[in-house]
């Protein structure tokens, strides 16, 4: 059962945190005023003019994906309906993992070779350099301004290419998130951390899908998981009759073009969705554990002793 939680109790942190839109910086800030302006009061941001020294901005179209790294076999996740990590009934279920030679996968990007189901190559676990390391001198290793301000460098750089069907469930991450769109667009909902009462999270099975020699999906329990706990909830088609309490979540939509740099705050609440064959790389920097961090669990704590999750 939901109870529904008057928005007024949240409001002041919601306001401090939220604008009414994510604003465009029209060049990257120093590191002190990113640092400040951003980070600290943990807003988004999209900025332009930051990636228009990287080559992979001239280079990375599909011939040239193709006759660079087309042989190089990469992880890729497939699903049914473009779906992955997403609850399904009362399972929480992992695309099928594929390899296959980046060549056929942009072959069926571009329509002249098929593949059953939605395929997304999403590996988050430093694919560029672990997968597709001939690429990595067409951009930077990081972010300076944003390594300067963070004083680390990312933990993580992940290349993104697939289908316009493939879509990311809502969720949040543990990351200072700057997704960098190289070609295509991304098209994000947010929802600030102090949105999490009205978010709802229940515990699920974790299960994977599997393709079958005959083409069809079949999903199997992954016995040796514990539950997990996700969002059953569909952002773009809410069901508020049995989750009311999302009536009162103020959702920020924005789109990330070709050339733009989102800055994605750690803990915000994302579901994303993207043009065909849109390529992008994101660097994950861990977060801090600081007050930010600690709000957040003391508001989850609450929402869960208030019988709202």
């Amino acid at each position: 059962m939901y109870v529904m939680l008057p928005r007024r109790l949240l409001c002041p942190c919601t306001q401090l945190t939220m604008p009414p839109a994510v604003p465009y910086l029209d060049q990257p800030p120093t590191p002190l005023c990113f640092f400040r302006d951003w980070v600290c009061p943990n807003r988004p941001c999209i900025i332009r003019n930051a990636l228009q020294h990287w080559p992979a901005l001239q280079k990375w179209s599909f011939p040239y994906l193709r006759a660079t790294v087309g042989s190089t076999e990469v992880s890729v996740a497939v699903t049914p309906d473009g779906y992955a990590d997403v609850v399904r009934g009362d399972r929480f279920v992992m695309p099928a993992e594929r390899h296959l030679p980046l060549s056929h996968v942009l072959d069926v990007l571009e329509g002249q070779a098929q593949h059953p189901g939605v395929l997304y190559v999403q590996k988050q676990c430093s694919n560029l350099a672990t997968e597709l390391s001939q690429l990595l001198s067409d951009l930077e290793p990081h972010v300076p301004w944003a390594s300067e301000a963070l004083g680390k460098i990312p933990d993580a750089v992940n290349f993104w290419l697939g289908e316009a069907a493939a879509v990311t469930s809502l969720h949040k991450d543990h990351y200072e998130n700057l997704y960098c769109v190289v070609s295509g667009e991304k098209h994000f909902l947010l929802h600030p951390p102090s949105d999490r009462p009205f978010i709802p999270y229940e515990m699920y099975t974790p299960a994977s899908y599997q393709l079958t020699e005959e083409g069809t999906f079949k999903v199997v329990d992954e016995e040796a998981m514990e539950k997990v706990p996700w969002i059953p909830l569909d952002p773009l088609a809410p069901d508020l009759a049995r989750y009311p309490s999302y009536s009162q979540a103020q959702a920020l939509r924005c789109t990330v073009q070709a050339g733009e740099l989102l800055y994605l705050p750690a803990l915000w609440f994302h579901h994303v969705q993207q043009s065909h064959g849109c390529i992008a790389v994101n660097f994950w920097y861990d977060m801090e554990y600081d007050l930010k961090y600690s709000y957040f669990q003391l508001l989850d704590s609450l929402t869960k002793a208030a019988g709202l999750n």
